[in-house]
C-alpha cells in the first residue's frame, strides 16, 4: 500500500498530551497537520506553541465525536489520519461514559474517511495496551496476538460497579476492536490501510495546555503525585509497576506508522520495556536529593514484572531506539522544574 511521507495529516483530539507531542512530530519531519480540538479556548494553546510553523498548522472544531458524521469535513483533503482522541481517565461511573466516546469517536472517523477521505492513503489509531494485557498474579509476556476481553467482561457483568481501570480498558478493547472490524468489512472498497498502535504507560515531558500538576493527564499526574510528592507507600513503590514508552518515542511512532509500507494493516505494540514505581524514584532522587527517596531496600534485580511485552513486532516493523527510564525522569523533571512545581 502507497506511504505518506509528506502532504497534510489529520490529527484528532490535536490538545492532548500524546497528540501534542504527534502534532511537533510531524510539523518537524515537514507535513502540514490539520488538528481538531472540541472548543476554540482549546485551539488558542496549540497555535501559540507551533506559531513558527506559520499555515503548516490549521485547527478545526469538532464538538462532540460521537455524533453522526462528527469528522465528514475533517478528513477531506488529507493524505492520512492520526485518531488519538479517547477518554483516558479511571473516574468513570457508568462504563459508557468511556465506551460510547472511544467506540463512536473511532468508527465515526473511519466512516468518515470512507465516505469523503478520498485522498487519504492510511490511518493510524492510537489504541493501548490496556487492549492488550489480561490482569495477572502471575508473570506474563503478551503480544499483539492478545486482547483484553477480561476487562470486556468485568463490565458486562459488574456495569457501573466494575472497577475505574477496567471500564478505561474495556473502552480500548472494544474501540479497537470494532475499528479492525469495520476495516475487514469494507477493505475492498477503501484506498487506505490501517495501523494501530498499541502503548503501555506513557511518560515523559509535557507540551499540551496544563496549569498546575492537579491538571495534569492521567499518567503524567500519576507520575508527579508518586515520584514528586512520594505518595506510595514502600511495599507499592516496590510492587506497583506496569510497562512504560516515553511519549516523545510514542510520537514518533506514529510518524514512522506512516512513512513504512511494511506496517500497512499491522497491531503493534510500542513499549520501552517495565517499570515498578520505585525505579523512577531511584533517578528521581539521584537527579534531585530533595525528591523522595522511596524505598531504600528495594532491589531492581529481583523485581518481579508481572506484565512484559514482546518487542520483536515493533523491532520488526519500526526499530525505534527508546529513551531510557533515565532519561524520561530527567527531562520530565526538568519540564516540572520550568514549571516551577518542585
Amino acid at each position: 500500500m502507497p506511504t505518506v511521507s509528506s502532504g497534510k495529516v489529520l490529527v484528532t483530539g490535536a490538545n492532548g498530551y500524546i497528540a501534542v507531542w504527534v502534532v511537533k512530530t510531524l510539523l518537524e519531519q515537514g507535513y502540514s497537520v490539520r488538528g481538531t480540538v472540541r472548543s476554540e479556548s482549546k485551539a488558542t494553546h496549540l497555535r501559540e506553541t507551533f506559531k513558527s510553523f506559520g499555515d503548516k498548522l490549521e485547527i478545526v472544531i469538532v464538538e462532540d465525536i460521537t455524533k453522526e458524521g462528527a469528522f465528514d469535513e475533517a478528513v477531506k483533503g488529507v493524505d492520512a489520519i492520526e485518531h488519538t482522541a479517547s477518554p483516558f481517565h479511571f473516574r468513570a461511573v457508568e462504563p459508557d461514559e468511556l465506551i460510547v466516546p472511544a467506540v463512536q469517536g473511532t468508527t465515526g472517523i473511519l466512516k468518515s474517511a470512507q465516505k469523503y477521505g478520498t485522498s487519504v492513503k492510511r490511518v493510524v489509531i492510537t489504541s493501548s495496551c490496556a487492549a492488550v494485557l489480561t490482569p495477572t498474579t502471575e508473570p506474563r509476556v503478551f503480544s499483539e496476538e492478545n486482547w483484553n476481553e477480561a476487562s470486556i467482561q468485568e463490565v458486562k457483568e459488574k456495569g457501573r460497579d466494575a472497577a475505574g481501570p477496567a471500564k478505561y480498558r474495556a473502552s480500548k478493547t472494544l474501540a479497537e476492536k470494532a475499528a479492525w472490524e469495520f476495516y475487514e468489512q469494507n477493505k475492498a472498497s477503501l484506498p487506505w490501510d490501517l495501523v494501530v498502535l498499541n502503548p503501555p504507560f506513557v511518560f515523559g515531558p509535557v507540551i499540551h495546555d496544563v496549569d498546575k500538576p492537579e491538571n495534569l493527564n492521567e499518567s503524567v499526574r500519576d507520575y508527579y503525585f508518586n515520584v514528586v510528592k512520594g505518595k506510595l507507600d514502600n511495599e507499592s513503590l516496590a510492587n506497583v509497576g506496569s510497562s512504560y514508552v516515553d511519549v516523545r518515542d510514542l510520537a514518533l511512532a506514529h510518524a514512522l506508522a506512516l512513512t513504512k509500507a511494511e506496517v500497512a494493516n499491522e497491531r503493534i505494540i510500542v513499549s520501552a520495556g517495565p517499570w515498578k514505581w520505585q525505579d523512577f524514584l531511584i533517578v528521581a532522587h539521584k537527579w534531585d536529593s530533595k525528591l523522595p527517596a522511596g524505598n531504600t531496600s528495594y532491589d531492581p534485580s529481583k523485581a518481579v514484572h508481572l506484565i512484559r511485552y514482546s518487542p520483536e513486532k515493533e523491532r520488526r516493523l519500526l526499530g525505534i531506539k527508546f529513551k531510557s527510564l533515565e532519561e524520561t525522569t530527567k527531562d520530565t523533571l526538568e519540564d516540572f522544574k520550568a514549571r516551577g512545581w518542585l
